[in-house]
């Protein structure tokens, strides 16, 4: 009987004879990335823009490994509970809007930090942590997604390993820093020995809140909510001040799908938006908009419209066509952040973070890593306008743009402005921006001219410019 051939050595040994490139190719060549790994996706994959800049490269990432733009956005928020922790944690939540192909139309995702059962003895209540089970939630509802780990993974490597200091967390740490390092554990974190902050591009870690991040990886979601980590949450809040959180008020904190409020835009595209204050003020400038009315008297319409709606004014798209609102006003309301991406199928997610204050509560739960997000309603804890919004074409079932917005009482405008600017006029994301979002506001959008997946022709993001985020995709 023959002998086997062994073709190893015969293909290194072509592969050192002179003219045989292509067998030194195949040696040498790098194994190609399979899916999970950046880089799986080659081409177009889609965009996004954030707020901070290494929140969206953790988006980006999981569009070049294979997730969607669900996945994207979950990456996104889970990172910027290292990166921005002022604006986002595990211990607040948010609200997305979400849109895919197969969808009818967009769907609304709230998970707003709960309001406490009670918060008597607590000097600094802490609201009902919904952000882990939100952002669980927002990768179930784009199919196709990767495994829910993965999302975590890069928000745990930055904690663990180190993350530079953002302009935008430089900066929201210098609006309350005396206050803010009164905290012993926030100060270890976020403090040089010498107790002054880190400056911008020096690195930070977040030990612990990298050990609950790994907990989220490795055990699930549910451990923060029912199992150790939910044990070790309602202890710590407790020796802060957070107030008793009970173990059936954790384990009942849930998020839920809604019926976004939706209005007709052009061309036979329509703009779903968050059914909720801000996100009904956003429809309301749009459509303000759209009837001519100028910057000023469409943002004047959307605070009327949000006043009424924040008072319990009655049904949304009631609210949006009342003639009879008086002006609206606000009080003070707390910071926020935001993040929009689409994915190479279409999907699309547009959301919003908030930890109801900026830092929370301003305590770090012991043991944990995790800040507290302040109790809603408690004291002069409001929660802020979310506004965030998609616009889909239902005849052809494609994605035209998404936006989302923060900046206090500007923040629908930062929704509506974009879109108007886009949609109406053909602004390019950049310009649409620039131009038409309020200056106090700070707008993330993305957007495809001619609709995908029908074609990625123009698709491109954009980030604030008067901001610290960042924009990323694919070139078209």
């Amino acid at each position: 009987m023959p002998k086997p051939r062994h073709f190893l050595p015969l293909l290194m040994a072509a592969a050192l004879l002179p003219g045989c490139d292509m067998a030194r190719r195949i040696v040498n060549a790098p194994p190609s990335p399979v899916a999970g790994q950046e880089g799986f996706v080659r081409g177009f994959i889609g965009g996004v823009a954030a707020d901070e800049p290494a929140a969206a490269a953790a988006a980006r990432a999981l569009l070049s490994a294979g997730g969607t733009a669900a996945d994207a956005a979950a990456a996104a928020g889970f990172a910027l509970t290292v990166t921005l922790p002022s604006r986002a944690g595990l211990g607040g939540g948010g609200a997305c809007m979400v849109y895919h192909p197969r969808m009818a139309q967009p769907v609304a995702l709230l998970f707003l930090p709960g309001a406490r059962e009670s918060v008597s003895g607590a000097d600094r209540p802490a609201a009902l942590p919904l952000m882990a089970r939100g952002l669980f939630a927002l990768t179930t509802q784009i199919p196709g997604a990767r495994p829910f780990e993965e999302t975590i993974a890069p928000a745990e490597q930055y904690a663990r390993f180190g993350v530079p200091m953002s302009r935008a967390l430089a900066a929201d740490i210098a609006a309350v820093q005396g206050p803010l390092f009164q905290d012993p554990q926030i100060r270890a974190v976020l403090a040089r020995t010498d107790g002054s902050a880190f400056p911008v591009g020096e690195r930070f870690t977040l030990p612990a809140l990298a050990g609950s991040l790994t907990v989220l990886r490795t055990v699930g979601v549910g451990d923060m909510y029912q199992g150790g980590l939910a044990r070790r949450y309602i202890e710590g809040v407790a020796a802060v001040g957070g107030g008793t959180i009970g173990q059936q008020e954790l384990r009942a904190a849930l998020p839920a799908v809604h019926t976004a409020t939706v209005i007709d835009a052009r061309g036979g595209d329509r703009v779903a938006f968050l059914p909720l204050d801000g996100g009904v003020a956003a429809a309301a400038g749009l459509r303000a908009l759209a009837a001519g009315q100028d910057a000023n008297a469409a943002a004047a319409r959307a605070l009327a419209v949000a006043t009424a709606a924040r008072r319990g004014g009655g049904d949304a798209a009631q609210l949006i066509d009342r003639a009879d609102l008086p002006p609206g006003a606000l009080p003070n309301l707390p910071a926020s952040t935001s993040v929009t991406v689409f994915d190479r199928n279409g999907g699309a997610a547009s959301c919003v973070f908030t930890m109801n204050n900026l830092f929370g509560a301003g305590r770090i739960v012991p043991g944990t890593g995790i800040i507290m997000g302040a109790a809603p309603g408690v004291g002069s804890v409001e929660p802020p306008l979310m506004a965030a919004g998609i616009a889909w074409a239902p005849n052809i079932r494609g994605f035209r743009m998404a936006a989302a917005g923060s900046g206090q009482a500007a923040a629908p405008m930062a929704v509506a402005g974009p879109l108007f600017a886009h949609i109406w006029q053909n602004r390019v994301p950049e310009d649409a921006v620039d131009e038409f979002s309020p200056p106090s506001a700070r707008a993330q959008i993305a957007a495809c001219p001619e609709h995908l997946p029908r074609s990625p022709r123009g698709c491109g993001a954009a980030a604030d410019p008067r901001g610290a985020g960042l924009a990323l995709g694919t070139p078209q």
